[in-house]
């Protein structure tokens, strides 16, 4: 295979799990809490993007370290050293937690979708969840990952959004170098919310899961495999820290640009994406508007397969059913139709009236308290010496980790006792 020329080209080639995982991270859920940390608390929340980082890159390093280590995604990992009802307790509140993402998810890029077209929304829909699930069913692995990767690249929109809207870098910078602690339940509830869409469960079933489809398609049985190369290590911490980056410059961004217009004008609780956008539009022009709504539509249609794949792969890792994006549906019949299953609930979701934006709020709520708990498992298998094949995460690894697991613990408890 002829090698790519550029110094720049040889480095996308190496960027894929970990990049795709990060860009998801950013799916309408996490754009709409974003938007709503910036709307409702200006800039003093700015400091969160900077905490997040290298909690987000641990976390996802170490699913990346046991999928390619074991050659088995996070649950089929985690079934040699929990008890069944767990994991079905596990596996059950990923799937409601991923369905509520989903329908809120698509409900938020179609009330974009109708700004941009003037198509109801309940049309768009539809649309995108017949053309998400039809187009995950047919492509191969190799090919999923080279749409999510260029969708990827539409995050860099709301730094342009940001920066139309005119900020203050001397006043912004004070806020994220000197943190201010929320107050309340609604303070510690974004807290939670922030952390919940940027530390997320399906992200780590995901990430694990899609070090075993790079096997496969490499022509390497994963489960068979028993180890990783220090190189193929060393590529994927770049991959997952490239990921990582993108998915906090991201956070970053949105949160300046509903601080800097509507937080500035008072507004604080839009209903809808669409409203957000509108808002967006006479305040910072008709462009930040635009770069708003493109970028929810283009990386909702990134995280949705990101999601339902996700719920799957739990579920068929669990039972031990034949699994994998890069399998013709007749192979996995139960795993695709699982998928389908998560983005048909979340079309009918659409129909039933719920607030869109409270939705993808609550969603990132519920996912910052599930996520610990999830945590403790991930630490426990990550330092399992037989599991691991000798290849455990470092101290250091660990250690963050267990940091993580610690803050979002707190801030859970926080939300309701504060």
């Amino acid at each position: 295979m002829t090698q790519p020329r550029s110094g720049l080209a040889r480095f996308w080639r190496k960027l894929g799990p970990g990049l795709i995982t990060g860009a998801a991270d950013d799916d309408p859920s996490g754009i709409t809490t974003y938007s709503l940390a910036g709307a409702q608390f200006g800039t003093t929340l700015l400091w969160m993007p900077l905490l997040s980082f290298p909690l987000m890159w641990s976390v996802q390093l170490m699913c990346a370290r046991i999928g390619m280590v074991t050659g088995r995604g996070l649950m089929a990992s985690m079934r040699h050293r929990f008890p069944r009802p767990v994991l079905w307790a596990a596996c059950t509140a990923l799937a409601i937690a991923n369905g509520i993402n989903i329908g809120a998810d698509l409900a938020g890029m179609s009330d974009a979708a109708e700004l941009l077209s003037g198509i109801n929304s309940h049309v768009w829909v539809v649309a995108f969840g017949v053309g998400i699930m039809f187009t995950t069913i047919r492509l191969r692995y190799t090919q999923v990952v080279r749409v999510l990767k260029w969708l990827a690249v539409v995050l860099g929109a709301y730094f342009f959004t940001a920066i139309i809207s005119g900020p203050d870098w001397s006043h912004i910078a004070h806020d994220v170098l000197v943190p201010v602690l929320p107050g309340g339940p609604n303070g510690w509830g974004m807290v939670v919310a922030i952390l919940g869409t940027t530390i997320s469960p399906y992200l780590f079933f995901w990430q694990a899961s899609q070090e075993v489809e790079e096997e496969k398609s490499k022509g390497r049985l994963g489960r068979e495999r028993g180890g990783a190369s220090i190189a193929e290590i060393r590529n994927r911490t770049m991959d997952v820290g490239v990921g990582a980056l993108v998915a906090t410059f991201s956070m970053f961004f949105i949160m300046l640009t509903t601080a800097l217009t509507l937080h500035a004008r008072g507004i604080t609780d839009p209903t809808t994406s669409a409203d957000v956008a509108r808002a967006l539009e006479p305040l910072a022009g008709r462009m930040a508007m635009l770069l708003y709504t493109v970028g929810v539509v283009a990386i909702g249609l990134l995280a949705i397969p990101t999601l339902a794949g996700a719920t799957a792969y739990a579920f068929a890792e669990l039972l031990a059913l034949r699994q994998g994006i890069d399998e013709q549906f007749h192979h996995a019949p139960a795993f695709y139709s699982i998928m389908v299953l998560s983005v048909a609930g979340g079309v009918a979701m659409d129909f039933l009236g719920i607030n869109v934006v409270r939705a993808l709020y609550w969603t990132a709520v519920i996912n910052g308290l599930l996520a610990p708990f999830l945590l403790v498992g991930i630490i426990i298998i990550a330092a399992d010496a037989r599991l691991m094949h000798g290849q455990t995460s470092s101290r250091i690894a660990i250690g963050l980790v267990g940091f993580t697991t610690a803050l979002m613990f707190a801030a859970g408890i926080a939300m309701f006792v504060l």
